[in-house]
């Protein structure tokens, strides 16, 4: 089929080059020539594991990226929307759905043919309906179900992990404003035999990926008051605890071999220094939002926020009981990315962190895998050395603090253990083994 997709972000682009390599015809379109030239160069503008080689083995063969949004939607059959949708404080900014599908609406007023627009974008159940649905009505002078149809087809993609995500997903969920718009989305998915996919509404569609998101945002949170319980009650460590709780039936699955495995959702349920990234903390908020909005308020979903927006506190807190006034202490932050085989940065823990820091004057050091030039943005008056190296980010350090969850991370306590300077490791993560360094303190602990 030849689709046409609108935003070159981390769900546009992935979406992009999967259908491609899914044997679609995709054209990409994004506002910035430069992100549009990096693409037809095979050069991702965003890191994402797996991404740059299924985009060099697509582009233009059945890929491509264009700025020319008009010509993309009259060349395609199917149009999906995939900008970003900020949380203001208030609500979600609808500004860039709004003008998108002003101009799709535009392009097709002289389109012949039958055509379905598709939001992929996360927004408050009613958007696609109440507000997409009559934008294209009005710029195309067209009916919604005669002339084109609108669905909703939410992505559940994790950053790091989105190519496998996509080329291998636990499920499928089609939205659509009649019977059309979803049949020919489900003719869209046919290469992915043995998925599961729910057919519904549009309303219904938004709302299961907020609530899938917000679940996991819930389990994190619970993890993390479980976790600050523990280390006021003394000699109790949330690491344990866990450990028992994952052992209930209800968290293990066992296979056919006998064999038990702890299924992936349990990843969730660990303590650590708080949730970041673009997708948990923005969409928790506007659902909170849309809830108090529409005289349904959403008191647990404000704990779940409440709890996270303290965690990185926690992490200071750690580092002030073995050194009460932080100035000139030398301080390495490992990990800057919200989480690892990423370079986003958005809401992740790190920043806080670091701003707390600066504030209390300590001598930062940080270093990051992958995401040191993201941070660098953040911080670009050279307060912060960033550096090249584990090891360089740890030599002579007195304090170091784990924020990240990178494999990399796992050989700490080798390196450590050849230095002459101990420093007190602060595990934001609970990923090190608590013996495995000389000196450690971990969230729950």
């Amino acid at each position: 089929m030849k689709i046409s997709i609108i935003g070159t972000g981390y769900v546009g682009l992935v979406t992009g080059v999967c259908f491609a390599e899914k044997g679609h015809d995709v054209v990409c379109v994004d506002v910035d020539q430069k992100k549009v030239d990096l693409i037809n160069a095979g050069t991702p503008p965003i890191f994402e594991r797996g991404l740059e080689d299924l985009l060099r083995r697509n582009i233009k063969k059945g890929l491509r990226a264009t700025t020319d949004l008009q010509k993309a939607v009259q060349e395609t059959q199917i149009s999906m929307i995939a900008v970003g949708t900020p949380f203001d404080g208030q609500r979600i900014d609808l500004s860039y759905i709004k003008m998108v599908s002003r101009q799709i609406g535009e392009a097709l007023k002289g389109k012949q043919g039958y055509h379905l627009v598709v939001v992929k974008s996360t927004v408050v159940p009613g958007t696609t309906d109440d507000v997409v649905l009559p934008i294209l009505e009005e710029a195309s002078g067209k009916r919604a179900g005669e002339a084109f149809g609108v669905g909703m087809n939410p992505e559940f993609l994790t950053e790091g992990e989105a190519v496998s995500d996509f080329m291998s997903p636990d499920r499928i969920v089609l939205g659509g404003n009649d019977q059309a718009s979803i049949d020919l989305q489900a003719s869209l998915y046919a290469g992915f035999p043995g998925v599961d996919v729910l057919r519904t509404n549009n309303k219904t569609a938004e709302m299961i990926k907020y609530t899938s998101n917000a679940l996991l945002a819930t389990m994190i949170s619970f993890a993390n008051e479980m976790g600050n319980f523990c280390a006021a009650v003394k000699n109790v460590d949330i690491v344990d605890v866990l450990k028992g709780v994952h052992l209930s039936r209800y968290l293990k699955v066992q296979l056919p071999t006998g064999e038990t495995v702890l299924p992936p959702i349990t990843s969730f349920l660990g303590a650590g220094c708080g949730f970041g990234g673009s997708c948990l903390p923005k969409d928790v908020k506007a659902l909170a939002a849309h809830g108090t909005q529409v005289g349904a308020p959403m008191l647990l979903l404000e704990a779940v926020l409440q709890v996270n927006q303290q965690q990185p506190a926690r992490v200071i807190a750690l580092a002030k009981k073995h050194f009460p006034a932080l100035k000139d202490v030398r301080v390495s932050v490992l990990g800057l990315s919200f989480r690892p085989d990423t370079n986003d940065m958005r809401e992740s823990p790190a920043i806080p962190i670091l701003r707390e820091l600066l504030r209390e004057q300590a001598t930062v050091r940080a270093y990051d895998p992958i995401a040191n030039h993201e941070a660098n943005a953040l911080f670009p008056n050279g307060e912060i050395t960033f550096c090249g190296s584990l090891r360089e980010a740890v030599e002579g350090a007195e304090v170091v603090i784990l924020v990240t969850r990178w494999d990399e991370f796992n050989t700490l306590p080798q390196l450590l253990a050849g230095m002459a300077l101990q420093p007190l490791v602060i595990d934001g993560r609970r990923m090190l083994e608590k013996r495995a360094v000389a000196r450690y303190e971990g969230i729950g602990l």
